[in-house]
């Protein structure tokens, strides 16, 4: 009986942290200490092998300092005997190919196989043999399973399957691949639709995917499971508190594969919105402020400093600024001295005038109403303004993060309006 097993991860984003935060450091250390804990959990399991499907790096220009934390994360793995094979996503890629990347380093250093498939001259894909003095190929066995590396191939990634698939030859076949699927996936670049990706199952037995920060799996017609997508083990943005945190364990018997979601431990973090409609001054709408945030940190069970994403809302009789930023940080430092926080100050003012109460406008509402005005002094936009709207202010979104490149902001243009 041929058994073997291994231990899927993706999405860890290494070198993550906030620049400007008190808590910059600390919060650093947190991506290194949940691989640090995967690898722990895969030596323990004593897996046959450790796949990463990309972005193992938050950047691909990261610091000396985050290579030198990966080297002495993985070293155990490596004095274990357990092969790490990754691929690049979209965020540890380098487009300048004249020059290595950290990943292409760690390959050539033995810590990671790094895969990557080269292209014919027709534009199908080549898969050659890992070759380990180099650091580099398309496709690596362990254990008698065929392991095959895409990567993040960009936005277009559905219309590539068809090629893919003619260039696997083998059987017994493992797929690296950097994508998410719609109605699965939750970001918003970088995925293909499910009947895309449904050749894929007839070429590979297991198609371990990364790129988008939830879990999910998908299954053919039929009801067999085929691609898994484990999501980030550490909440790496707001809003990934809701989705469960962990990574694959598979094992396989005689070609039977089994799958085992394990749970991590992600920093504690909160998202939520205050609605302060109707405080008529800041030391009211403060008390508020307090006791709705005292109420939801009461439930948390973790001691860890959390991550605070609070967005304020109503209409006030005080001007916002009286609750500014550095106000409420002193009032949450009392309550449960968070590691970091974003305030969205969304309130807006309510005045008296004429004898009538008359409101002024939050900033976001302000932007909105000027970017509609705009698009809808083109005629040819008529009846589509809203949806340009959102359109719009998501890409301002996406560079403001300063982590997209331009293929990606072209793939957000060429959505198809939902």
């Amino acid at each position: 009986m041929t058994r073997y097993r291994f231990l899927h991860t993706a999405d860890i984003h290494l070198g993550k942290t906030y620049r400007t935060s008190t808590g910059e450091a600390e919060r650093y250390e947190d991506f290194f200490r949940m691989l640090g804990s995967i690898v722990s959990g895969a030596i323990t399991e004593r897996v046959n092998f450790v796949l990463i499907a990309g972005d193992l790096f938050h950047t691909g220009q990261i610091l000396p300092r985050t290579f030198a934390r990966t080297i002495e994360i993985f070293q155990p793995l490596k004095d274990a005997g357990i092969p790490c094979i990754a691929v690049e996503g979209n965020h540890d890629w380098i487009h300048r190919r004249d020059s290595i990347s950290w990943m292409e380093a760690l390959s050539q250093m033995g810590y990671i196989h790094l895969l990557r498939p080269s292209r014919t001259e027709t534009g199908g894909y080549r898969f050659d043999p890992f070759d380990y003095e180099q650091g580099m190929g398309g496709h690596i066995e362990v254990n008698g399973v065929n392991i095959y590396g895409l990567g993040y191939i960009g936005t277009q990634a559905g219309a590539h399957v068809a090629r893919i698939c003619e260039a696997i030859t083998t059987t017994n076949n493992i797929l690296l691949f950097h994508v998410g699927v719609w109605t699965y996936s939750p970001v918003e670049i970088g995925n293909m639709k499910p009947e895309e990706a449904l050749p894929l199952a007839d070429v590979f037995d297991y198609v371990a995917l990364g790129h988008g920060h939830k879990p999910y799996i998908i299954a053919t017609p039929e009801g067999r499971p085929y691609a898994f997508n484990p999501g980030s083990p550490e909440c790496v943005n707001f809003g990934e508190e809701k989705y469960d945190k962990g990574y694959y364990l598979v094992t396989v018997n005689d070609g039977v594969y089994t799958h085992e979601f394990r749970p991590t431990n992600p920093r504690p973090m909160l998202v939520t919105t205050i609605d302060l409609d109707g405080a008529g001054d800041a030391e009211t709408a403060l008390t508020r402020f307090r006791n709705v945030v005292a109420a939801k940190i009461a439930s948390f069970s973790d001691d860890r400093q959390p991550l605070l994403e609070i967005k304020l809302t109503g209409r006030v009789g005080f001007h916002p600024f009286e609750l500014g930023r550095e106000r409420l940080r002193l009032a949450l430092e009392e309550i449960c001295n968070p590691l970091h926080v974003e305030i969205k100050n969304h309130l807006s003012l309510v005045t008296a005038g004429g004898g009538a109460e008359s409101e002024k406008k939050s900033l976001a509402e302000i932007e909105r109403e000027v970017l509609r005005e705009l698009i809808s002094a083109k005629s040819e936009y008529k009846g589509r303004e809203d949806e340009l709207v959102r359109l719009s202010l998501a890409i301002r979104d996406q560079v403001l993060k300063g982590e997209t490149d331009g293929e990606e902001l072209l793939g957000l243009l060429m959505r198809e309006p939902a």
